[in-house]
């Protein structure tokens, strides 16, 4: 997206958050605006997510909102503080920690500490997600070198040029505690540089040579014959330490910085201001670093292995369970940023067991959510839908080749409710495919941690399991989007009728300038089909006398002043748009307009002018007069879905109509029938531009009455 366009988009998130004055606190994710404002009720949310490079928006409660921007969510970001508004309302001017304290100290919930508790997990891994990603990209570069027999990347006497490869990915993951420690103490107000200082002291060539029992008599080793690996144990200050390898590690941190924060704070309100910098660091570390490799060290060592082995246990004697469980439980564990502990245990089980069973059914769950959004992609494509359809694309890629499933989530997913139901049946019959086909493997396993998207299908093994599953996972949530649609015959049904707004508005834009209109152009009679009620022209220049064989006069459409009056197309009771039962046409965002509860069957042209849309399914018209005054006829609420049944549509897209030519006859009882009213709303959907639209709110009409005059 070009600076231009951005700044615009970021200009129009601004303006329907509610202006810049009610943005009180803003920051960002790895996909998602995180904004907390003075007032909710001033966001216009379905604005909103049509601004170009917004996939959705989300209310999250009391005051907080997020705005999915995809992977150009920082650049959006950047956009907006630069504004001249955010500027002056001071709203760029919070930190991330401003806004994290805050809300901490304001509990969201019934239970905060739980909220807090995930915040705490959240926060501390989602800033790395990105070194994450590119390790994970390069491992799978080699995993597919590996599979293709070009180098074998589990050997042991690689050259040195593999061996740097694996120092590219592995520098990631081997030092991964000191970046959590970094984070979690940032989450907590505690110098991160302090709680990354504490872990890294673990992982020091000095801490890593206590191991050497030739060079320390005071170090023995024994053989833990369950995990199958040496373990060393030494004796400092004349108490037993024992000593453990933390690269890969990520509760020890968690635990350490959650103690280190206690220390921190009550130390900063013993020491004055002037002295803090180096006492409260130095006492800090004096404290903490012993009581990490004493106790939380090997404690949090103890309780990663038991969770893991617990759950190994569950997936060697219970792997039909697990593999199900695992997809199911994760379209509701995402949203709520409650995955972070799995994830944790992956890394877990990796520097632990050497490989983890989780990643291959947490894979499964990732398909299906990317099935479901390539489903409603081919139905945004079929329906000629472009704000979905951009959407959906956006997402899919990031989904297939990023592995990241939030654009998808965020931005489509939780705003149609139909959608989960077809999400979990992908993810039932992928987890019960790769339950039933890896039974004979002890599951579906990797050496890597990974984000499941199509480059990292080689590191699992077996891996013709893994891609068939998945497989099986996004074609069964994807069709089964297809044929049952994601959108409530409402939400399709309004979809259809924005569409036919926008189409008509772009058609108009495009229209070629036309010659002046004269009376050889523009009849003064209708044909003699049409009703005698409805017989009406629409001319600039005095209206030519009838001919002696029309059965009546016909009235003009335009006063020599220049107001345009804009006919009933059918006979009936008059209602205006609030009281009309559709809230799009309600909501004024198709213009101003009035309903007519029909009573004739036969829907005449309400002006004269160029047809610019004609729905296939013969329920909407659009027509754009001489005077570029633009309507739109729509017969019935939801009719679309009638797909053209009990509609006779006798006129053509781009034919040239006059007012009072018949554009479809409708058989209202077909359309009762089938359950929808049979309110006809006609609007003027480009209000905006015009500079005066006064339509008629009540009263009976007979077709060509005039019910709307405009002033252009």
């Amino acid at each position: 997206m070009g600076s231009d366009k951005q700044a615009s988009s970021a200009r129009a998130i601004v303006e329907n958050l509610g202006g810049a004055e009610n943005i009180s606190a803003l920051t960002h994710c790895a996909t998602r605006l995180r904004l907390e404002l003075r007032d909710p009720s001033k966001v216009n949310t379905a604005a909103l997510e049509k601004v170009p490079g917004v996939l959705g928006a989300l209310h999250q409660g009391d005051n907080r909102y997020q705005v999915i921007c995809g992977g150009g969510v920082e650049s959006m970001y950047t956009a907006i503080n630069h504004l001249p508004e955010m500027q002056k309302s001071g709203s760029a001017a919070r930190s991330n920690d401003d806004v994290k304290a805050e809300a901490r100290a304001r509990a969201r919930g019934r239970y905060s500490w739980l909220d807090n508790f995930f915040e705490y997990l959240s926060d501390s891994f989602r800033p790395i997600l990105g070194v994450l990603l590119g390790a994970s990209l390069i491992i799978a570069i080699a995993a597919v070198l590996d599979a293709l027999g070009i180098v074998d990347f589990r050997a042991d006497d690689k050259s040195a040029t593999w061996v740097f490869v694996d120092a590219m990915w592995r520098s990631v993951f081997y030092f991964l505690p000191i970046m959590v420690a970094y984070n979690a103490a940032k989450k907590l107000r505690v110098d991160p540089w302090l709680g990354a200082a504490v872990m890294g002291a673990l992982m020091t060539p000095e801490f890593m040579s206590l191991s050497d029992t030739e060079r320390f008599a005071e170090t023995v080793s024994r053989t833990n014959e369950t995990l199958g690996e040496e373990l060393f144990s030494t004796t400092i200050f004349g108490l037993p330490m024992q000593l453990n390898n933390y690269g890969g590690q990520v509760f020890v941190p968690l635990i350490m910085v959650a103690l280190l924060a206690v220390v921190y704070h009550g130390l900063k309100k013993i020491f004055p201001q002037n002295v803090q910098m180096v006492f409260v660091p130095f006492i800090s570390m004096l404290i903490m670093i012993p009581l990490t490799a004493f106790l939380i060290g090997p404690l949090g060592i103890w309780l990663g292995n038991g969770i893991g082995d617990g759950l190994a246990w569950m997936n060697s004697n219970a792997p039909f369970v697990f593999a199900i469980a695992i997809p199911l439980l994760y379209p509701f564990l995402v949203p709520l940023g409650l995955h972070w502990p799995l994830n944790a245990l992956m890394l877990v089980n990796i520097q632990t067991l050497g490989y983890d069973f989780i990643q291959g059914p947490m894979g499964v769950w990732n398909f299906a959510c990317f099935g479901a959004t390539a489903g409603v992609l081919a139905l945004s494509i079929r329906d000629r839908d472009n704000q979905m359809r951009q959407t959906a694309t956006g997402a899919l890629a990031a989904g297939l080749f990023g592995g990241i499933s939030e654009p998808s989530l965020y931005g489509i997913h939780l705003r149609f409710k139909r959608i989960y139901p077809r999400l979990l049946a992908g993810c039932l019959a992928g987890g019960v495919t790769i339950a039933i086909l890896s039974a004979p493997f002890e599951g579906v396993q990797t050496q890597a941690f990974v984000f499941t998207s199509l480059l990292t299908v080689f590191v699992f093994n077996p891996m013709w399991v893994y891609i068939i599953s998945i497989a099986v996972a996004f074609f069964v949530a994807m069709f089964a989007i297809i044929l049952t649609d994601y959108r409530t015959p409402e939400e399709k049904a309004e979809a259809a009728a924005e569409r036919e707004a926008a189409e008509a508005a772009e058609a108009a834009e495009s229209d070629e300038p036309r010659e002046a209109a004269t009376l050889d152009d523009a009849p003064a009679t209708a044909p003699a089909s049409a009703p005698a009620s409805s017989v009406a022209t629409a001319t600039r220049v005095a209206p030519a006398a009838a001919p002696a064989a029309a059965p009546v006069a016909t009235a003009p459409t335009t006063s020599p002043a220049g107001t345009v009056f804009v006919q009933a197309p059918v006979a009936g009771e008059l209602v205006s748009l609030d009281n009309s039962g559709d809230k799009v046409f309600a909501s004024g965002a198709l213009g101003s307009g009035v309903g007519i509860i029909p009573t004739e069957s036969t829907i005449v042209a309400p002006v004269s002018g160029k047809l610019l849309t004609v729905a296939k399914t013969g329920h909407a018209f659009g027509i754009k007069t001489d005077d570029g005054v633009e309507v739109l006829v729509h017969v019935g609420i939801d009719t679309v879905t009638m797909d053209g049944n009990g509609f006779d549509v006798h006129v053509e897209k781009k034919q040239r109509v006059n007012a009072g030519d018949p554009l479809t006859t409708v058989d209202f009882d077909a359309v009762r029938a089938a359950g929808h009213p049979t309110t006809t709303l006609m609007t003027v959907t480009n209000t905006a531009k015009l500079a005066h639209v006064e339509p008629r709110t009540q009263g009976v009409v007979g077709a060509g009455e005039t019910v709307i005059e405009v002033t252009p």
